[in-house]
């Protein structure tokens, strides 16, 4: 289009340039010592014109003819990167399709000519590491940092995920601790540690871990707070099998204090107490925490504690019906308390009362070994039948009957009793 827009302007002045020698072609004399050169102005300037289009044409073949080499390696060049990205997308789609010795084949083959050759190397690394061949996948990942040194951290991060995913921990934590030294912020170094860490044990590495977790966001905050919670849980169980019994208490202490009150955090404690034989100061524990908040977990363990001062247990907890007097399980720790005082009528009662409120497998059965303590085996029996029902799709257990149905008679219901002492 250019073409023929600028032919026509051309046409247009020689029509112009014509038109205006049909009336005066003009002279041209030239005198150079005895020479002298007569011409129309019109075929002076065609001769010139012809000059210049003649030297114009010269000087071009003679540039193309020099830059020719040039050219062709620089066709060379475009026709191998055209080819490099085809076998690029042929290794990458092969490595999709899990097909790794054709996807290491194809992004191997022109990595040279890639304009991006890293990412041929990363590639063909993940298709070694698939195909077991740790020696290649860590040569072309030395490849990959060798075409741009300056992408350390991209390439330090699938070596770790390749190593994480084949079980080489310690070699990827030597990588990602590598990383964090020259990219200490970095989100996904910090996420593959925090991994790592839950993968090795390494609780306190985790803990120490846990500040930059939170101020650069890396997990969510659900998520941080249940790490947190299992780190310390953890670390409590650590304490627990150390043979020095101040150690338990040196790593609760080290808890932050807001999480001192947690409910998962003091029943691990506890626990921990109760197994060293240390149930006084468990029923501290679990007393004082539970003043601060009200938890359906501490309750239910605090029956289980065996204070060395059973009457004092009893009395703290018979203190929490004025918060709740309706609470199943707090009714089952009562009864459970009343039966290590030996208080078999209010043991009954409170065990009757959780039952009608909400029944648990637990409760029947503790209400079971009182009814056979009180030589009342036909309603042991259906205590137990009823709690055994409730851990069963089909509730139609194949059990002998009570002593009173074999003889015919009615069973008798379970009946409410007054609170009596032993």
């Amino acid at each position: 289009m250019k073409l023929l827009f600028f032919c026509l302007i051309a046409l247009g002045i020689a029509a112009f340039v014509a038109l205006g020698i049909r009336e005066d072609s003009g002279y041209v004399l030239i005198g150079y010592g005895v020479w002298t050169f007569e011409s129309s102005l019109a075929l002076f300037v065609l001769a010139l014109v012809i000059v210049f289009v003649t030297l114009y044409a010269t000087l071009r073949a003679i540039d193309n003819l020099l830059s020719a080499p040039e050219k062709m390696r620089s066709w060379g060049s475009r026709l191998s990167a055209k080819r490099a990205r085809k076998a690029l997308n042929r290794g990458l789609l092969e490595l999709s399709e899990g097909d790794w010795k054709g996807a290491e084949k194809h992004l191997l083959r022109l990595a040279d000519h890639s304009e991006t050759p890293m990412l041929n190397y990363l590639a063909a690394a993940r298709s070694a590491q698939q195909q077991r061949a740790y020696d290649r996948r860590d040569h072309y990942l030395r490849l990959a940092h060798a075409c741009m040194p300056s992408a350390d951290v991209a390439v330090g991060l699938t070596q770790a995920e390749l190593q994480m995913a084949d079980e080489q921990q310690e070699q990827a934590l030597a990588t990602l601790q590598h990383l964090r030294s020259i990219a200490p912020h970095h989100t996904q170094v910090l996420k593959l540690l925090k991994t790592l860490y839950e993968q090795l044990g390494d609780w306190k590495g985790l803990r120490e871990l846990l500040p930059e977790l939170r101020k650069r966001n890396v997990i969510g905050e659900d998520e941080l707070k249940a790490l947190e919670i299992n780190i310390y849980k953890a670390l409590l169980g650590q304490a627990a099998t150390d043979d020095d019994p101040a150690r338990l208490r040196q790593s609760w202490e080290e808890i932050p204090r807001k999480l001192q009150t947690n409910e998962e955090l003091v029943a691990c404690y506890a626990q921990h107490l109760m197994e060293r034989d240390r149930h006084d100061q468990a029923q501290e524990v679990v007393f004082n925490a539970m003043r601060k908040q009200w938890s359906e977990i501490l309750i239910e363990l605090y029956g289980h504690i065996k204070s060395s001062n059973p009457s004092k247990q009893l009395s703290a907890a018979e203190g929490w019906l004025s918060r709740k007097a309706d609470d199943a399980v707090l009714l089952l720790t009562l009864g459970r308390l009343c039966l290590r005082c030996k208080l078999w009528g209010k043991a009954r009662s409170y065990l009757e009362s959780s039952l009608n409120i909400c029944a648990s497998s637990a409760t029947y059965r503790e209400l079971g070994a009182l009814l056979e303590q009180l030589e009342e085996p036909a309603k042991a029996m259906e205590c137990y039948r009823a709690g055994l029902e409730l851990h069963v799709e089909d509730p139609t257990l194949d059990l002998p009957p009570p002593a009173e149905a074999e003889q015919g008679g009615e069973e008798e219901p379970i009946p409410q009793l007054e609170q009596k002492s032993a």
